[in-house]
Order: C-alpha cells, then structure tokens, then sequence
C-alpha cells in the first residue's frame, strides 16, 4: 500500500478530529504541524504525536510532506491554499474553502494546473448517508418544501459577552454564523434540488459586525426551501423535507445524524444509520487518499465535489448580497 503523509496547519479541536479520522485510513502518516504561534505548534506536536514543526508555511512547502489539511481562520484560506498549490502540495481546505466563489475558482484551476488536488473539507459531501438521503426522498412524493436548519449555541459566546473577540466572532477572521454553520444547511438545499431562481435572505448581526444568526428563503419554479442558522442559540427541532406522500427528517443536518422516512400517516417506514464524527472526518482523509493515489477511478467524486463548493459559495454570496452585506 502506497503510503501518503500529511501535514495540518491550525492546532484546534478540528484540526486534531481530522488527525483521529486519518488513523482510521490504511497508508496515511501523520507528517508535521504548522501554526502561526510556534508555541502552539510545539504543544499541538507533542499532543498529537507529530514528527516535525514547521515554523513557516514556506517549510511546509519545502517539505515532502505529500497534502497539507488547512483549517487556519477563514481570512488565511485563499493566500495559505494558494501559496501550497504554486508549490504543488494536494490541499484539502475547511469549509468555507473560500469566502467567495471566484476565489474557488482561481484556486481549482491552480489546482488543475500544477496536478494537484484542491478540495472542501465538507463532512456531508463523504458520507454514504448523503446518497441514502437522496434515494429516501424518492419514497416522499411531490416535494414543494423543505427546512434545513443549524442552530449550535457557541462555546465561545459567554467569552464574546465577557468582552473578548474569539475569531468565529471577529469579522477580520471572515467568520461569522453563516461561513460557519448556514454552509452546512446550504449544501443539502443544493445537492437534493439544484441551485434556486432566487434567494431572499435576512441576518443577525452582533456588536462585533459578524453575523449571528440568519436565515434565507430559497425559491424554485416548484418548491420553497428555507435555511436557517445561528451561533447564539440552540436548536432543538429537526430538519425536514416535506413531500404529499411523506417527510424525511434530519436531526443533525451537519453531520446527516438521525435520518428518518416517514410515510403520509406518520409512520416510520425507515432509518438510515449515522456514522459517528470521527468516521466523519475519516471519510474525508480517505478521500483525499483515493484522490491522489488512484485519480482515475475517483475523479467523479472529485469534480463533483468542485461543482458544490462552486455552486454552494455562488448562493451564500447571494444570501449576503441580498442582505446588504457585500
């Protein structure tokens, strides 16, 4: 078996959920840890059983580490993935891969340019769940509405409140709830029905400029899909998608978690297993392995991964747009 090394830049709680799914994909080695404070790098190092710090992204470069998973601020995404593909490193990037579409775009094609490979690390694009998902709403008749909604009280609210300026709530981090949790709710609105006529949307801001909260409506020849989010607040009601012969229902739309198919009665007539957050973060890992290691038979999911985060980052910039935002 082909063995792969990678190396992470960012030392968060996600950063080190990446690592523990990556141990579960057979010829990945953990390689090197980059962080813009080296103090961090070398605590993070030692904790996660790293073989070097790196003190630069230029040294990252240099290396024969083979991808780099980048999970930096949302402000580092476009120069950092940019500096790693012109020196031909695979890149997978956090979602928002990009703050804006034509930043993807630039960065893809770099990507094709240089042999490479250059993607979104979004869980819902690697789960099996997402394909048992579209054949459930097969079973549900005419479909005309659906809700998607993340709503997650932040862990770093009470510090916001306190008076500090943690980066999800700092807008030169290019943070805020929808990059962070209304992605998530985008994503299954685009895959299950395709990009829609037109977007109206409305959001929360705080203090700090960011968005809090928002919310957004949809609008296809056929159907209303609504979207909702928010990092003050946390939801309790599922998601759900709503046809005349039935409803599905999504208890963690984020991660496709507590799927349900109900019939027109309210019967449940199915439910599709979930897979737990750090089979999650392995799918993505593994993805990233057959990517560079058998191109040819993988590169379906490839390109269509491509398209979503092309297709997902042209409607938030409507939703934001609309908003007065941009």
């Amino acid at each position: 078996m082909q063995e792969i090394k990678y190396s992470v830049i960012g030392t968060s709680w996600i950063t080190n959920s990446f690592i523990e799914g990556a141990k579960l994909v057979d010829g990945l080695q953990l390689d090197g840890v980059y962080s813009r404070s080296e103090e961090k790098g070398n605590a993070f190092a030692q904790a996660v059983g790293a073989k070097r710090v790196f003190k630069s992204i230029e040294e990252v470069a240099d290396s024969d580490t083979d991808f780099v998973y980048v999970a930096s601020p949302n402000s580092c995404h476009y120069e950092q993935c940019k500096f790693l593909l012109e020196n031909k490193k695979h890149v997978i990037c956090e979602k928002p891969v990009t703050v804006t579409s034509e930043e993807f775009s630039k960065l893809f094609f770099l990507a094709e340019e240089n042999n490479v490979r250059y993607f979104e690390a979004i869980m819902y694009m690697h789960t099996s769940a997402r394909y048992a998902l579209k054949e459930a709403i097969q079973s549900i008749g005419n479909i005309t509405s659906a809700h998607f909604d993340y709503s997650q009280l932040s862990s770093k609210y009470d510090m916001l409140l306190s008076g500090g300026l943690p980066n999800i709530f700092n807008p030169e981090m290019k943070a805020g709830a929808l990059n962070d949790l209304g992605i998530y709710c985008v994503y299954p609105a685009i895959d299950l029905f395709g990009e829609p006529q037109e977007v109206t949307a409305l959001q929360h801001f705080l203090f700090t400029g960011v968005d809090g909260a928002g919310s957004a409506i949809l609008k296809y020849k056929d159907k209303i899909i609504t979207v909702s989010y928010s990092k003050v607040a946390e939801g309790r009601a599922p998601s759900q998608i709503l046809g005349d012969e039935g409803a599905v229902t999504i208890d963690a739309v984020s991660q496709l978690k507590g799927i349900k198919n109900f019939d027109k009665k309210g019967n449940i007539i199915d439910e599709i297993a979930s897979e737990d957050k750090i089979t999650l973060m392995s799918n993505e890992a593994r993805s990233m392995y057959n990517f560079i290691t058998d191109f040819e038979h993988n590169k379906g999911l490839y390109y269509e991964c491509a398209t979503m985060s092309q297709k997902v980052l042209n409607c938030m910039e409507k939703m934001r747009t609309d908003n007065g935002t941009e």
